[in-house]
């Protein structure tokens, strides 16, 4: 059975004052930092057989944690990028719902925002196939641990999962530095 793991990064200063980070490429603060040394001294306990992340900072180092402890390399994937937000990045959703009222509008409601945000489909199959490709790079029976982010996770999996967007809708995002884990059995 070979296992994907599929990791959050940890705290951010954006996240602490609750902006939209999107693509924006935002460290980890001292939290976040020692969330990753946490996290990774549990992972460890997984037997990674590959180590992939986001380019991003704040996924790269959350990564990089479990790196110095396995002594992996890490692989960097674009797919792996939080959903982009356009304008929306660096805002508080308060500063959203004020200056792009119609799209905060159709956001609240579960619909699709318009302008330059990202839709969730085309975040879906960008992550999904990133995490298909991590999940090659694990010899039969290993385990591949991909660190990325909240909305990234939640879509990619549940496109590689085909769940449709309705279920996918109900789903919470991860916490900071927590994970999920996806087996698959051949049989």
């Amino acid at each position: 059975m070979s296992r994907l793991i599929v990791w959050r990064h940890g705290n951010t200063d954006w996240n602490a004052s609750h902006r939209v980070q999107g693509q924006t490429d935002v460290p980890l603060n001292a939290v976040g930092r020692q969330q990753a040394v946490d996290a990774a001294e549990l992972l460890i306990k997984m037997r990674p057989a590959a180590i992939v992340a986001s380019d991003l900072h704040r996924a790269a180092d959350t990564a990089a944690a479990l790196g110095a402890l396995t002594g992996l390399p890490i692989s960097y994937d674009k797919r792996l990028r939080e959903r982009y937000f356009g304008n929306w990045q660096g805002l508080t959703m308060t500063e959203v719902a004020e200056l792009y009222p119609d799209q905060h509008f159709r956001w609240t409601h579960g619909q699709e925002v318009g302008g330059e945000v990202e839709t969730l489909a085309d975040l879906g199959k960008r992550v999904s196939e990133a995490l298909h490709a991590a999940a090659e790079m694990s010899p039969p029976g290993g385990t591949v641990v991909v660190a990325t982010h909240g909305a990234a996770a939640r879509q990619g999996i549940g496109h590689l999962l085909g769940w449709p967007l309705e279920q996918l809708r109900t789903l919470r995002a991860l916490q900071n530095c927590h994970w999920v884990e996806l087996t698959h059995d051949r049989e």
